[in-house]
């Protein structure tokens, strides 16, 4: 980290001063050497964020596709497709591994998501998850809050490999999440096998709860404060962090897919992770907001009111709101997993358009 030029600025005010983690949400290498300067200690990828930064940086991908396709002849789109992705984050991984030294494996960490097309098969999830988590010694790796995702946690989590909980944007999902990863982090250490640098997170993708319930009140006609609809994300996060701290779990909250800076400024104080894309963190660290811990300061009553009456809200909030059996048809769950698996999708199409351009 050396060779980092630190900029000063409210996140690395807050990075330097608590114990808030902040990952940048993007593999791109130039976002990220940016947001080490902010305080950066991390990054997270997904299927979306993959696709967007190959077809932004096409002309440095196009001829690495052509080079994957022609050292394996026999491969698919979605092979070459998923080879490229792995390439990437084996190079983001290389930017964060002295980070990743330096916080014995706590930070320093690239996500890398499972193939949301293995969403039915916890087995094929678990064996993705273990590829992946020998690419780089500094990989945390994505499996989705579902009953099967669940099971495959668990599953990967014995076998040696840090997990990044994805597809997650409610207490019953996070808490459900981290407990399946206690019995794996358990189940291996009873086997002797060292679990100190074992570094997971819980993702709680609370701009996507936000979005999903702004779409509710619209499709019900409901009145309601719209100011509320702000918070909910931050509720569940801030809720859901208290239920770790209170229950010891090993692994951190991780909030994501930021839509306001409050799913920062909200946070910050806890020992957990905040994973803004680059674009909030340079609007973020270009501000003269002044650091206040705010984790424990609890979303407004007038708000949770609000918010409470909105079945889906509560389904989120309350921590027996949702059964495990539930998690896959939960609005904003059964959402992102189809843009997740419209991203692979147009990831396949664009390795098609490399290799056989249209006439």
């Amino acid at each position: 980290m050396s060779n980092i030029d630190y900029t000063p600025g409210p996140l690395l005010t807050a990075a330097q001063t608590t114990p808030t983690a902040l990952w940048n949400d993007s593999s791109d290498l130039e976002e990220l050497r940016q947001s080490i300067s902010f305080g950066g200690v991390g990054a997270t990828c997904n299927p979306v964020i993959a696709y967007t930064v190959i077809k932004s940086n096409i002309d440095v991908w196009r001829p690495r596709i052509k080079a994957i396709a022609d050292a394996n002849p026999t491969w698919g789109e979605a092979a070459i497709g998923w080879q490229a992705v792995k390439d990437l984050s084996v190079e983001a991984a290389e930017l964060l591994k002295p980070i990743f030294d330096e916080h014995n494996g706590r930070n320093g960490r690239l996500s890398v998501q499972t193939d949301p097309r293995f969403h039915r098969n916890a087995k094929a999830l678990a064996d993705q998850a273990e590829e992946f988590h020998n690419l780089a010694e500094n990989i945390v790796v994505k499996i989705p809050a579902t009953k099967t995702g669940i099971e495959a946690i668990e599953d990967a989590t014995y076998r040696g490999v840090s997990i990044n909980v994805t597809v997650s944007f409610s207490v019953p999902q996070a808490v459900k999440a981290a407990e399946a990863i206690e019995r794996g982090l358990d189940r291996r250490a009873a086997e002797g096998h060292d679990i100190s640098q074992m570094g997971p997170v819980v993702t709680i993708m609370v701009g996507r709860l936000d979005d999903w319930l702004k779409s509710v009140v619209a499709r019900d006609g409901m009145f309601i404060d719209p100011s509320a609809l702000e918070w909910a994300g931050v509720a569940c996060a801030k809720k859901a962090y208290q239920i770790f701290q209170e229950r010891g779990f090993r692994s951190r909250v991780l909030s994501a897919a930021f839509r306001n800076v409050l799913q920062w400024s909200e946070l910050v104080g806890g020992d957990l992770v905040v994973s803004p894309p680059f674009k909030w963190q340079e609007i973020i660290n270009a501000s003269d907001y002044q650091v206040v811990d705010r984790i424990n300061e609890p979303v407004r009553k007038e708000y949770l009111d609000e918010l409470m009456r909105i079945e889906d809200f509560r389904k989120a909030y309350d921590v027996d709101g949702m059964s495990e059996e539930e998690f896959e048809q939960f609005g904003p769950t059964r959402k992102t997993l189809r843009q997740f698996l419209a991203a692979d999708a147009d990831l396949d199409q664009l390795v098609t358009d490399i290799l056989i351009p249209a006439p």
